[in-house]
């Protein structure tokens, strides 16, 4: 039986008879040349079964429901891949079996299984995925309620209705309408490319709607602090505790380049004394981790300020239940704070916990001469180019630097 290129055979296994006797029934389906095969939950008597007319030969009620239901298969095979043309689906034989036996046979739609996703990455918070991932896919499916009535006139769309032509509005959405900046739409996007390739893959539509999209990233500069920001920081008085606990683990950070996630999980067990005596951090990165990468250990030797930050808060109350070294606060909570103490020390510069990583790379290590392949192993970089991004702005801020030395100088001779 054919639908185009579409074959169906039903036929037996002989070599793999059942304890009855009987051979299982198998219908295969092909289509293009691609093929694949499953039981129907049916088998019959090898003797009985007739292989050109791909039925039982029998004539009790036994053989004619089972021909009965040979062919009401057919029937729904047919018919369910002129539902997969009409879908403008791409046809495998895969999807075409799964629609046949009632497996995934709804229609699959955009937001519907986005949310899904979301719902299931939740239950792998801390674990698989950081909730500040989390949330940004919870953005992009904002986003995309009110990007997909502005262009399809309805509140979701299916996967085979997504093309490139929404791929490019809804870049031209976040763009004017949400007001993000390049570097955020295009890590928004990798989040919808995610749902899409997932899609692909489950043969919910035909054609990649991101194919030819670019996402390209504009290259931007890492803020950090030179190190006079960074010593009117360590020295300012605060009255407030909050602000100084926010500030100690700030610098804190600023000495040991770890990343916020690694500063809020540093144990005891992260310790090391070497034989000399001196202290060292020896920890994977969190965010390798969850990626379930191959994480390299960062060997970090503990300069005389952190050492004195880790003793100061050894005896706190939160690092005795739990175990950890400082006291840290949520990282939502800290960037509020460290904004506050920006600007109580008259600094004009968005202030996070990662600028204290960039500032550890350039002001504290790169700045005094440290190479660029031991600070690639400090901060736990797997390639020595993502180091080399921090070498470049430092160039740039001594250039910049030395600019003002030779106006300075400039208009000192011009007297």
């Amino acid at each position: 039986m054919k639908q185009g290129t579409m074959n169906i055979l039903f036929f037996i296994l002989k070599t793999k008879l059942l304890k009855n006797g009987e051979a299982p029934i198998l219908m295969r389906i092909t289509i293009d040349g691609h093929y694949e095969e499953i039981r129907i939950q049916r088998s019959v008597p090898p003797k009985l079964w007739d292989s050109s007319k791909e039925c039982s030969r029998g004539k009790d009620r036994t053989a004619k429901e089972l021909n009965t239901y040979i062919a009401e298969l057919s029937a729904l095979a047919l018919q369910k891949h002129k539902e997969l043309k009409f879908e403008l689906a791409l046809i495998t034989p895969r999807l075409l079996l799964k629609r046949v036996f009632g497996k995934d046979t709804e229609m699959r739609t955009l937001l519907g299984t986005m949310g899904e996703e979301i719902e299931k990455m939740k239950k792998a918070v801390n674990i698989d995925y950081a909730p500040v991932t989390i949330n940004r896919y919870i953005n992009v499916m904002n986003k995309l309620k009110r990007a997909i009535p502005d262009f399809y006139k309805k509140e979701d769309i299916t996967f085979f209705e997504l093309n490139s032509d929404f791929i490019s509005a809804f870049d031209l959405h976040l763009k004017t309408e949400a007001g993000l900046c390049r570097n955020t739409i295009v890590r928004y996007m990798k989040c919808f490319k995610r749902i899409t390739n997932m899609a692909l893959a489950k043969e919910w539509m035909r054609k990649d709607p991101f194919y030819g999209y670019k996402m390209a990233q504009d290259e931007t500069d890492p803020i950090f602090l030179t190190y006079p920001e960074l010593k009117s920081v360590m020295e300012k008085k605060f009255t407030i505790p909050r602000l100084e606990l926010v500030r100690d683990i700030f610098v804190f950070a600023c000495f040991t380049g770890l990343a916020f996630a690694d500063v809020s999980t540093l144990t005891k067990d992260n310790l090391v004394q070497d034989n000399n005596g001196d202290w060292w951090i020896r920890k994977g990165r969190i965010k390798l981790e969850r990626r379930h990468r191959a994480s390299s250990v960062s060997n970090i030797p503990l300069l005389p300020v952190p050492l004195a930050i880790l003793k100061k808060y050894e005896d706190h109350p939160i690092c005795q239940k739990k175990h950890l070294c400082l006291p840290v606060i949520c990282n939502q909570r800290m960037n509020s704070y460290l904004k506050e103490i920006a600007d109580l020390c008259g600094i004009k510069k968005n202030l996070t916990t990662h600028t204290a990583r960039h500032s550890y790379a350039t002001s504290v290590c790169l700045a005094n001469g440290v190479s660029i392949e031991n600070v690639a192993k400090m901060l736990g970089h797997s390639n020595i180019k993502m180091t080399q991004h921090y070498a470049r702005v430092l160039d740039s801020s001594i250039l910049k630097d030395m600019n003002n030395v030779r106006s300075v100088l400039s208009s000192n001779l011009s007297r």
